[in-house]
């Protein structure tokens, strides 16, 4: 019986020789790992969203990417709304859930304690910010949205999820 063997990279991926320059640089930046929720009850949706900026100003702005052909997107559209959960270190399985890479039966939000806010569901206990969408636009190969935030809602501070070489990197406090 041959033994199984954990890789400390991912045997299936394109070898970097293969891979576009401009992706391989924004992998060695590092990225917040968030998750993004829209709609309610049946029509609710999510997506991992790694690709986000914080923008200060009156009011406030997030900036992203996400594939157009996203459930999220649809969703957004009809809404109007979204809400950006920041995830935490301990929210490795609910990131890979969301982003498709892990099996969810039942779907994603089946995991977790959720509350539903006026912008999407949310785990109870994150800190996380209500959107209203503004605009997109395709960008690369993504489409850039850009929305207002229109409320915030801080949870005690934790240690941040973040992504860095294709990996999830933990960003303590302390």
């Amino acid at each position: 019986m041959d033994a199984v063997t954990i890789h400390a990279s991912d045997p299936f991926a394109t070898p970097d020789d293969q891979r576009s320059s401009v992706r391989r640089l924004r992998g060695r930046l590092p990225s917040p790992v968030t998750l993004w929720t829209a709609g309610s009850d049946r029509d609710r949706t999510g997506l991992t969203v790694s690709s986000v900026l914080i923008v200060d100003g009156d009011p406030g702005r997030v900036l992203g990417i996400i594939g157009d052909e996203a459930d999220l997107w649809a969703t957004v559209q009809a809404t109007r709304r979204f809400a950006l959960v920041q995830l935490e270190t301990d929210d490795r399985q609910v990131a890979d859930r969301f982003a498709g890479l892990l099996p969810a039966p039942g779907g994603p939000f089946r995991v977790g304690e959720w509350e539903q806010s006026d912008y999407g569901p949310v785990p109870v206990a994150r800190t996380w910010a209500g959107c209203r969408f503004d605009d997109a636009r395709s960008y690369g190969w993504g489409l850039l949205v850009e929305a207002s935030i229109e409320v915030i809602t801080f949870a005690p501070p934790a240690d941040a999820l973040s992504h860095l070489v294709g990996r999830y990197r933990d960003i303590p406090l302390d």
